[in-house]
């Protein structure tokens, strides 16, 4: 914890987005517009069609213009560049290695228990059904993992995140399908992704979109497809740990004499308490010895697969032949078709290559596969199909029988080792999903320890870990089985997978705008393939089948409930914001006193004032000198670069001293700054932001006084038309960097000292002057605590959703002061009830 309080984000002090006396853009008053206005190229398009007159005309009426907070994001993003650095080949080699202990703990361990759970649906009574079970195991692994998530699936990452809430953002940008509230063209600025020439895909693409758009239903089923998703993930995470853990434990049932089911299940519970226990300490710590114990593990597989393969019989590769498949099933018939929930799980953790993605690189996921674990995954199978034709009676424990006596127990650590490390990237990636919904507002707001420096993708969120440790004992405890707890794992699995096929088949028409035939392709051969999965561990449902089913419906209804809430709160605190119009009536002193000081209200209001703000007002005999209302926001992207974090508007007249700042974060960033570290981010940017504005209303005031002189020229020359010349078009409402020198070389010699120089302004010295006065008489925080409840004469449904169950989760979830960050003594707190 003490770890935690220290950490900050960024390296060292933290930036701010200052800018020079050459400003990129124009500033923008703060008048309260719309932030769905259009951008400023279509204004542009539209201002050249108009004529260069009515161009003038609506700079001198000030009409209804672009967002300011959208300028001054298309600022930064047009010259930041988001594409992933070129790793050089040692480096991507060595992400390689590092994603053996990461990314493939889990499918490493699946040769401990696969042949065990086929052979118990299918009795062993010639070759074909040994070789038609592994030549099933062979074209899964080299259909779903290798050909579907090495060569597609990891190539539609949001920015190098993967996952289905990354998938869900991706799409998000390109469609208004999301259900976030607070959504602003701004955030879409940050994607590196551009739409292409006009073509056939791409008018096929538009059309998928303004679908999807219009029709409110079909974005409900796509959140509701990414929160099942998400739920099966954290599913995983209760059932990896009890099926790696009791698998590497029963080895000891033949080698331990005495050692029965319940010696099993004791050990396993241990094993999995001291696992979940050690959570809080972090996995920095251990990490190096990941990468090189799972590396051993793969060794290990491989050449005991390679050593019976040579020993018992090399003809099993004759499996390779995918006419055993339905040699297969032609003997076995329904129990071949019950045996395809024990062959799925061979590529248990498949999803992990896609939502780890973060923390490595498409490249190295994909050599570490290739070159590594899919041979040695193949060895093995076949070592143990090998040794199976020799021993048939062997099946129950078929990978501890098939390993020499002399190296049982060396490979017997290991392979503890191995399930544990397994247990642990499943755990680490439950916690990234919650996180993640955490930040797209679709999970209650939980305390999350960050317990790296270096590696921020580590977290630690104790309500879930203890949540997760207490289910996997009580699954352990009630299956004692693993054959029961695999019928439960392929559901989750295969339900993941499902998903992520659904959403990349989306991301094809609408993103990449694939060929119509290609796009097609991909859910047809890979969606059957899981259909059929999914057909036969749905067989299993009363065989502990129900159990991931059950867990991921009680996190989709937590998860969906908490966000339907949300945005009904949201939308209550949008219709009952405060009109500028009674602002303007009450007057710079905002109907009381202004006493020195900076008030910071948060809020979740991206536009408008909040209607808690009047409740402070009535509440309070003096308000503060200088008002923020600041927003923290997290938008549908992995990460915000700090150059991109704040934007920052005025409110009200200048007199009034009120104005708005949105710290915008990705679902993968942290807030760990301390109020300190914030406060003074914040005063820099608000003192670059009055610097900015001075200079942008001096310069627009002299362009202004040169435009009145060129129609003055022009209508001695021309006549009355008051035609604007040429010259009008040289200086463009937004100027990018590599206009900047043409333009202070053109526009200089003209300009008065007044326009160069914004330092001696008065005005802006004043406010400058007032400033630093609020800031040494100090912060003080206002915190709005909005609740909702149901009207009376709305549904029984909408009353028991919001009156009870967000209500309660409401109550228990981290807010006010702790999530904020904020320091205990400068708190002011007023609540307000929004019916609904």
């Amino acid at each position: 914890m003490a770890e935690e309080d220290r950490i900050e984000e960024g390296s060292g002090s933290l930036r701010h987005r200052g800018r020079t006396s050459g400003g990129e853009s124009r500033w923008v008053d703060g008048s309260e517009v719309d932030s769905e206005s259009p951008p400023w190229s279509l204004l542009d398009e539209n201002e050249n069609k108009e004529g260069f007159g009515s161009f003038r005309r609506r700079l001198v009426k000030k009409p209804k213009r672009v967002d300011s907070l959208d300028v001054e994001a298309m600022e930064i993003a047009g010259a930041y560049g988001h594409e992933t650095k070129e790793l050089s080949t040692w480096s991507t080699l060595a992400l390689a290695f590092q994603t053996l202990g990461v990314v493939y703990g889990d499918m490493g361990t699946s040769p401990l228990y696969v042949f065990t759970d086929v052979f118990s649906k299918v009795k062993i009574e010639s070759d074909v059904d040994i070789l038609g079970a592994l030549s099933l195991v062979v074209y899964t692994i080299a259909l779903i993992p290798l050909a579907k998530y090495v060569f597609v699936v990891l190539k539609a990452n949001d920015n190098g995140e993967g996952g289905t809430f990354a998938l869900y953002s991706l799409i998000s940008r390109y469609a208004k399908v999301n259900m976030l509230p607070n959504r602003q063209p701004a955030d879409e600025q940050i994607s590196s992704f551009k739409l292409k020439l006009p073509t056939p895909e791409l008018e096929r693409a538009l059309s998928i979109k303004e679908t999807l758009e219009r029709r409110s239903s079909l974005k409900t089923i796509l959140l509701l497809l990414v929160l099942m998703g998400t739920s099966l993930v954290i599913g995983d995470g209760i059932l990896t740990p009890a099926m790696s853990v009791m698998s590497a434990v029963s080895g000891l049932q033949g080698a331990v004499e005495g050692f029965d089911t319940t010696a099993v299940v004791v050990v396993s519970i241990v094993i999995l308490v001291a696992l979940f226990s050690i959570q809080q300490f972090g996995t920095s710590k251990v990490g190096f010895m990941f990468a090189p114990a799972l590396a051993l593990w793969f060794f290990s597989l491989g050449s005991i697969g390679i050593y019976n393969l040579v020993k018992y019989d090399i003809t099993v590769i004759k499996a390779l032949n995918p006419a055993y498949i339905y040699f297969f099933f032609k003997k076995n018939s329904k129990g071949a078709w019950s045996a395809l929930g024990g062959c799925v799980l061979c590529i248990t953790g498949a999803e992990a290559m896609f939502a780890d993605l973060g923390h490595f690189s498409v490249r190295s996921i994909q050599i570490a596969f290739t070159f590594v674990v899919f041979p040695c995954l193949l060895f093995a199978y076949m070592g143990q199909a090998a040794y199976l034709t020799k021993f048939p009676d062997s099946s129950e424990r078929i990978f501890y029988d098939s390993v020499p006596d002399s190296l049982f127990w060396p490979v017997f650590v290991v392979a503890t080792i191995a399930a544990m490390i397994a247990s642990q990237a499943m755990i680490s990636a439950t916690f990234s999903c919650v996180k993640q919904a955490m930040a797209l507002g679709c999970f209650p707001r939980l305390k999350i320890i960050h317990t790296s420096r270096k590696l921020m993708g580590q977290i630690y969120i104790p309500v879930i870990n203890w949540f997760l440790m207490v289910m996997c004992v009580v699954v352990v405890s009630i299956f004692r089985s693993t054959t029961d707890i695999a019928n439960a794992y392929g559901i989750a699995e295969v339900g993941v997978m499902l998903v992520t096929t659904t959403l990349v088949t989306l991301v094809m028409l609408l993103i990449w705008q694939t060929n119509l035939f290609m796009a097609l392709c991909f859910p047809l051969v890979f969606g059957s393939i899981e259909l059929i999965y999914l057909s036969a561990v749905l067989s299993k449902v009363l065989e502990g089948g129900w159990l991931p089913l059950a867990f991921a419906t009680v996190f989709l209804t937590v998860m969906y409930i908490w966000n339907y809430g949300s945005v009904l709160k949201y939308q209550s605190e949008v219709r009952e914001k405060i009109s500028m119009d009674f602002m303007h009536e009450l007057g710079s002193t905002l109907g009381t006193v202004r006493t020195p000081g900076i008030g910071l209200l948060y809020n979740e209001l991206v536009q408008g004032i909040p209607s808690i703000f009047g409740q402070f007002l009535l509440s309070l005999p003096a308000i503060h000198s200088t008002i923020v209302f600041v927003c923290i926001k997290y938008v549908p992207i992995p990460v915000v670069p700090q150059e991109e974090r704040f934007l920052f508007r005025r409110v009200c007249p200048k007199d009034y001293h009120m104005f708005r700042c949105v710290a915008r974060y990705g679902y993968k960033d942290i807030r760990k700054e301390d109020h300190h570290a914030f406060e003074q981010l914040l005063v820099q940017s608000l003192e670059n932001f009055l610097r900015k504005e001075a200079q942008d209303l001096a310069l627009e005031s002299g362009l202004h006084e040169m435009d009145l002189d060129s129609v003055s020229g022009s209508s001695r020359d021309y006549g009355t038309r008051g035609v604007v010349g040429n010259e009008e078009l040289r200086i463009p409402l937004m100027q990018d960097t590599r206009s900047e020198a043409f333009y202070q070389e053109e526009a200089s010699p003209a300009l008065p000292s007044s326009v160069m120089s914004s330092d001696i302004d008065p005005s802006l010295e004043y406010e400058l002057s007032a400033l630093r006065e609020a800031i040494d008489s100090g912060f003080t925080y206002f915190l709005a605590h909005g609740d909702v409840r149901a009207k009376k004469n709305s549904f029984f449904l909408k009353k028991l959703v919001i009156n009870y169950l967000y209500a309660f989760l409401r109550r228990n979830c981290r807010v006010g002061a702790a999530n904020m960050s904020v320091p205990h003594m400068n708190i002011l707190q007023v609540g307000m009830t929004y019916m609904v």
